[in-house]
């Protein structure tokens, strides 16, 4: 069954972009559906066409797409689909970005610069899309960028849980930054009240993935850490706050990051690190070039599926996927 009724005949419908079919065949299958239809192809000169291939009028649309490599290509993709389900008088479309593209440029660090993040919003709007969904942004105005509701979902019960169960307790929660010193105190309470302490660093900004770490701030001795993240690009930052952590004194450094990005030279960096386990979840496509024996990968899927249905639904999403859940 390509989709899910109502008793007032309202009809879920999900599609998904090329970029990652394994996430949207099993967001599908844990609602109980199955991906529809949909023909998508290119022209000579790399022009995307879209096309669903049963009726789609009066619908409930949800459109699934990630975006890793090549990034560009992927949002064009998803923007042809979502204008061709409004064309086709779909009801309502809601676009399901695991990983938000362009979050990283969410503000004006220099004179000049473009907030890309808010371009994004901008263009799904445009083509169509009438709600958001995503997992973890990389900051929380993001959500303010699109004129509409936004779903923001939160890997962190799925990953704390998994530590949890595989440490036991006995963790301090180690920002890598200032930036996500509240997201280490949510973990800590997820923990049962860990320590908290965080790395304090300075970034270059002229040098793009440039970070020169510098200090930890809070007590390290001896400690097992949790280095958390929201998403791993390329190594440099998490790779550098787990050797100042293990030359601080900590014991042993365990990473949990929701989005595994794993740009060059990620793997490399993490393969020859210190770090004990690298846990992420699958909101992005990994290859096999991306696994290798120290790195763990959660399905996203199940928390995905249970937030399409609430919102199919009419029901709270914030209910079951608040951070501080």
């Amino acid at each position: 069954m390509t989709g899910m009724k109502t008793q007032g005949e309202k009809t879920l419908l999900l599609f998904s972009g090329r970029a990652h079919p394994a996430l949207a065949d099993e967001v599908a299958e844990n609602i109980g559906i199955a991906v529809s239809p949909t023909q998508i192809r290119e022209f000579a000169n790399g022009e995307i066409y879209a096309r669903p291939e049963e009726s789609v009028r009066g619908c409930d649309a949800f459109v699934i797409q990630s975006y890793g490599p090549p990034i560009n290509k992927w949002i064009m993709e998803a923007l042809i689909m979502v204008d061709a389900l409004k064309r086709a008088s779909a009801k309502r479309i809601t676009v399901v970005m695991p990983f938000y593209p362009y979050a990283r440029q969410d503000k004006k660090h220099l004179g000049r610069e473009p907030i890309s993040a808010r371009l994004i919003a901008d263009l799904f709007k445009t083509a169509g899309a009438d709600r958001l969904m995503s997992v973890d942004l990389h900051t929380a105005q993001i959500q303010g960028f699109f004129d509409g509701p936004v779903d923001h979902l939160f890997a962190l019960p799925l990953l704390a849980d998994y530590i949890a169960d595989k440490y036991g307790g006995g963790f301090t929660v180690v920002s890598p930054d200032t930036g996500r010193v509240r997201m280490a105190e949510r973990w800590a309470d997820r923990l049962g009240g860990a320590p908290v302490a965080f790395v304090h660093k300075t970034r270059d900004p002229k040098v793009a993935n440039q970070v020169v770490a510098h200090r930890v701030v809070g007590d390290v001795d001896g400690q097992r850490c949790l280095l958390i993240d929201d998403m791993i690009a390329t190594g440099g930052t998490i790779t550098k706050a787990a050797d100042i952590l293990l030359d601080s004194g900590a014991t042993e450094v365990v990473v949990a990051a929701t989005h595994g990005e794993f740009s060059e030279p990620a793997i490399d960096r993490l393969k020859n690190s210190r770090i004990s386990e690298v846990v992420v979840t699958n909101t992005l496509p990994l290859t096999d070039d991306h696994h290798y024996d120290r790195l763990t990968v959660l399905s996203i899927a199940p928390l995905i599926a249970r937030a399409i249905r609430e919102v199919f639904e009419d029901g709270s999403v914030t209910s079951l996927f608040d951070g501080n859940a």
